[in-house]
């Protein structure tokens, strides 16, 4: 199965190590990958600002960079959501609906991929620890995905998910919101970090960078030790094997 991969501007810019979790997963499962070198940013950014037709440009662009791709899978519930915000927004366009309502029906979030197409929820994944789970508003709000990922966790063996009280609120990040709002936002992320604390968890996974590095980093900031894990590492992640010595491998 050929899958050719979106890897993001936050994953392409700041933690290329997601994607190549994101890909070393897929290769281990059988596909064949792709990156289509012309791809660039969703276009997010600027239409949640406002600004729709300038947005376009780069929405064109990412049309015509999948156009010969099977399937596009993303490490972001966030960015295949704004995939699938395409068909509304070129509705009516004699020449651009048809092939956004064509890359919306082949792009899937990283977990959605693996558990509803390849209908897959071992991948061979093991992890020691204690963690939890952040849900982002753009992954379950907008794409509506809410379980893949802890079909996926739960098969991870030696790891021990945590609940995470008021899982639903957002972490006060939501992109240019965190700018525009940063006094709100700060008090959002307070809230979100003393629930992952209250937890004790030493794990917080989730399936979107942009929330992870805005928790991340305020639990840095408040002197807590939990560490951030994109789910693609977690299921990435096996455990060194103890050979007859002692030794690992």
């Amino acid at each position: 199965m050929k899958v050719s991969i979106f890897s993001t501007c936050l994953v392409d810019l700041m933690t290329p190590k997601v994607g190549i979790a994101m890909v070393e997963v897929l290769e281990r499962l059988g596909c064949e990958i792709d990156y289509p070198a012309s791809q660039v940013c969703c276009g997010q950014p600027t239409y949640n600002s406002g600004y729709l037709e300038d947005s376009k440009l780069a929405m064109k662009n990412m049309i015509l960079a999948f156009e010969r791709s099977d399937y596009v899978v993303a490490p972001s519930g966030s960015c295949i959501a704004m995939f699938h915000e395409y068909p509304k927004i070129f509705k009516g366009d004699p020449d651009w609906e048809l092939k956004a309502i064509t890359l919306k029906e082949k792009s899937y979030e990283f977990t959605q991929f693996i558990v509803k197409v390849l209908g897959i929820t071992d991948v061979g994944a093991s992890l020691e620890g204690n963690a939890t789970y952040h849900r982002s508003c753009h992954m379950t709000r907008l794409l509506g995905e809410k379980e893949t990922p802890f079909q996926l966790l739960e098969h991870v063996k030696g790891l021990h998910m945590e609940p995470l009280k008021n899982s639903d609120n957002c972490c006060g990040f939501g992109g240019t919101f965190s700018v525009k709002m940063p006094d709100i936002s700060e008090q959002m992320v307070d809230e979100k970090s003393s629930c992952i604390i209250d937890t004790g968890a030493d794990i917080l996974i989730s399936a979107d960078m942009g929330c992870l590095l805005n928790i991340g980093g305020r639990l840095s900031r408040k002197g807590e030790s939990v560490k951030i894990m994109h789910i693609a590492e977690v299921l990435n992640h096996q455990n060194p094997v103890i050979t007859k010595g002692g030794s690992q491998s």
